[in-house]
């Protein structure tokens, strides 16, 4: 009889581990949801269409990209900005805090050579050490 009363007691332990399962769950569905969101935040605020080049594929360093329309609308990064005085504070600023002070420039295709030229020479004169023009590849 004492036998049969132990085994009763063993059932009615209280239960002093966590269960993570649920926290589990939750955090691959977190994980899946940024996966899924992460592209659609990648978007440029200026739609371009790059001139075609034979080009290849250059490696990823910390970068400043700035992205001229067709229209002349700018922008730097993921932000637009109305005249070049009014971005010129936030690439010297952005320049500064690069190391490798790497500027692309993404200008569409039917954007004004001059335009382009200009904002080359500007990115030179507020720090960048060299500059990229974003190209894509022709098939």
């Amino acid at each position: 009889m004492s036998l049969a009363r132990q085994e009763a007691s063993d059932d009615d332990d209280i239960v002093s581990g966590i269960n993570v399962t649920p926290l589990v769950d939750v955090c691959l569905v977190l994980v899946i949801i940024f996966m899924v969101t992460a592209p659609m935040l990648s978007e440029p605020v200026i739609k371009v269409e790059l001139p075609k080049a034979h080009t290849k594929e250059g490696e990823e360093r910390d970068k400043i990209t700035i992205t001229l329309g067709k229209d002349g609308r700018l922008a730097l990064d993921y932000k637009e900005y109305a005249t070049y005085a009014a971005m010129e504070p936030a690439l010297k600023l952005a320049l500064a805090m690069s190391e490798s002070k790497l500027v692309i420039l993404k200008a569409d295709e039917n954007a004004t050579h001059g335009r382009l030229v200009d904002l080359m020479a500007k990115a030179k004169d507020a720090g960048a050490q060299s500059l990229t023009i974003a190209t894509e590849r022709r098939k």
